[in-house]
């Protein structure tokens, strides 16, 4: 497999972090994007965390443990501001979700790709 694939593998977990999103928005009646994408981040966050191990970086030369918590700690603050950016962009201001999902999503992706190559990954 081409590394230039690899990113899209370990993406997968952006389309399933939107499904749990919506159904805790829509389904579980929770009020807050921001509190409802917290929830999903956490899923979403598994799966990156094995598809950037074994798939992107394949860095599995390194200590499980020692990765996983590098990468959980990247991944708590990621998920903060994921939160915090739906946050202001849908409750606070109002705006669209789906537009302040996008702006989320964009600034996570690359949060998370260069987080992951430089710190939790590196080497």
């Amino acid at each position: 497999m081409k590394m230039s694939m690899r990113p899209a593998l370990s993406a997968d977990h952006h389309e399933f972090l939107r499904y749990v999103l919506t159904f805790n928005l829509k389904v579980a009646g929770i009020p807050s994007a921001g509190i409802a994408n917290l929830i999903a981040a956490a899923f979403g966050i598994t799966c990156s965390f094995l598809g950037s191990r074994y798939f992107v970086f394949r860095a599995t030369h390194r200590p499980f443990h020692g990765q996983a918590l590098r990468f959980a700690t990247l991944y708590v603050l990621i998920g903060l501001v994921h939160g915090l950016v739906l946050y202001l962009w849908t409750d606070r201001l109002g705006l669209s979700y789906t537009i302040g999902f996008l702006i989320a999503t964009a600034v996570q992706f690359t949060l998370s790709f260069v987080g992951n190559k430089k710190l939790v990954f590196a080497g």
